[in-house]
């Protein structure tokens, strides 16, 4: 394999750029949603758990929230099950759920945590029942309607979050651990719920007040009706892209909980694509930055 040839002053000048950066973000909570291709290509996969390691090792915090659909629905096709979706929600009976809890708080997070021990880091495995860190709460029938408009489809064990309680991972962020946290919460009764990942991480970074919430995704970011990346928005200006049609679909509980997360207290939030190699350091420590820029004001 024929080696490429690095400019050793191109890379001073990089690490060089990164340095303010790295100095305004110190002691800084980073809270990272993970999902998306990033999670099933090998070679992101090992790269974004070497950068969740840099980006602890040079004094900030960055707490990782995972996803895990692709994996869940490939096992529960070996087993038979059959997934129902509405508006993009599985519905999740008590068999699904089981599935989920396997999947996701077993398979998917434990090699989060094992691929950025293997890069040098300290990472703990959670899910939203540890530590009663996550409590969560049925979406009811009323939010999901069926083709039929008078049908009201039963999520099962779909939930929403209901509250957090952060001392759990406070504790191990304060022990120099990274946080690693699957989607699933623990409502009345001990009964597990799963929960949207998207939703889990702003709730996440307003509780932990992190200076950032990052939102990875297929997408390079928030695109305009012509195809152009849109970024430096305010809530304000979302709202109006939201009433227009420019954001519609699968991007609006993300655009919704990355607005929340600013209302929040949250200083910015960053829609980013999982798919490009290093997007993190790019987003958080260069000048140019990566994808939609989200801020209050």
């Amino acid at each position: 394999m024929k080696k490429i040839k690095i400019d050793p002053i191109q890379t001073a000048r990089v690490l060089s750029e990164a340095l303010p950066y790295i100095q305004k973000f110190s002691g800084k909570t980073i809270v990272i949603k993970y999902g998306g291709n990033a999670m099933v290509d090998e070679a992101l996969k090992s790269g974004f758990a070497r950068d969740v390691v840099l980006l602890k090792q040079v004094g900030l915090n960055p707490v990782v929230v995972h996803g895990g659909g692709p994996q869940i629905g490939k096992h529960l096709e070996k087993l038979g099950i059959k997934s129902q979706f509405v508006d993009g929600i599985r519905v999740t009976d008590s068999e699904t759920m089981d599935v989920v809890e396997m999947v996701l708080g077993g398979l998917v997070n434990k090699e989060i945590v094992t691929l950025i021990n293997q890069h040098g880091g300290s990472a703990v495995g959670l899910t939203g029942k540890d530590g009663d860190l996550i409590r969560a709460k049925k979406i009811s029938a009323q939010q999901a309607l069926s083709e039929d408009a008078s049908e009201l489809i039963d999520m099962g064990h779909v939930g929403h979050v209901d509250s957090i309680d952060s001392s759990v991972v406070d504790m191990l962020v304060q022990g120099d651990f990274i946080p690693v946290i699957a989607p699933i919460g623990v409502g009345d009764n001990g009964v597990s719920y799963n929960i949207n990942a998207d939703l889990v991480a702003g709730k996440m970074a307003e509780v932990l007040c992190a200076e950032k919430l990052l939102l990875l995704t297929n997408t390079a970011g928030l695109l305009s009706k012509s195809n152009e990346l849109l970024t430096g928005l305010s809530i304000p200006e979302v709202q109006n892209l939201i009433e227009d049609g420019t954001i519609f679909g699968g991007m609006l509980p993300k655009i919704q909980c990355a607005m929340d997360a600013l209302n929040g207290g949250v200083n910015s939030a960053h829609i980013i694509d999982g798919r490009v190699p290093h997007v993190v350091l790019l987003e958080l420590l260069t000048d140019s930055g990566m994808g939609t820029l989200l801020v209050r004001n």
